[in-house]
């Protein structure tokens, strides 16, 4: 074989390949786990947050204003926000925020931490509510940058 066809021949075996490679479907996304909720109840979640909005903030700049921040809420332990003040509710509640005690205390917040000051007159589906709480798990944040005002 001479050297100018064996070089033609892994010409053409490089070009085939990259047709094969190209030609290759795209993986499919990972399906949701609990580890990553599904990005459009996320999305939803988000935009629903805008009720929540008045009272709680989050991100890197978040602070304390009618509620706490939420940054990190998905397994905080109820009332341990540095610089704000909770009611004697839930300062001394055992609660320890999860998606199901979120979702239960977002449908009725007396129900589950009883003389809270948390006023939420909860008008929204369980599939509401538990979009905002698929979107609080992604809200880790590095905040409170500033401390907020406390109420």
């Amino acid at each position: 074989m001479t050297m100018r066809r064996g070089c033609a021949m892994l010409l053409l075996a490089g070009a085939a390949a990259a047709r094969l490679v190209q030609a290759a479907p795209p993986a499919p996304p990972a399906p949701p786990t609990p580890l990553t909720p599904d990005p459009a109840r996320v999305q939803a979640g988000q935009r629903l947050f805008a009720r929540c909005a008045g009272c709680h903030q989050i991100g890197p700049n978040a602070g304390n204003v009618f509620g706490p921040h939420l940054n990190g809420v998905v397994g905080r332990k109820a009332g341990a926000v540095a610089g704000y003040a909770y009611s004697p509710a839930l300062k001394q509640s055992t609660l320890v925020w999860n998606e199901q005690t979120l979702v239960a205390f977002i449908r009725d917040t007396n129900r589950v931490a009883p003389g809270n000051k948390m006023r939420f007159f909860n008008f929204m589906s369980e599939r509401q509510v538990s979009d905002i709480v698929a979107y609080l798990k992604t809200q880790n944040g590095a905040g409170p940058q500033r401390a907020g005002r406390q109420r």
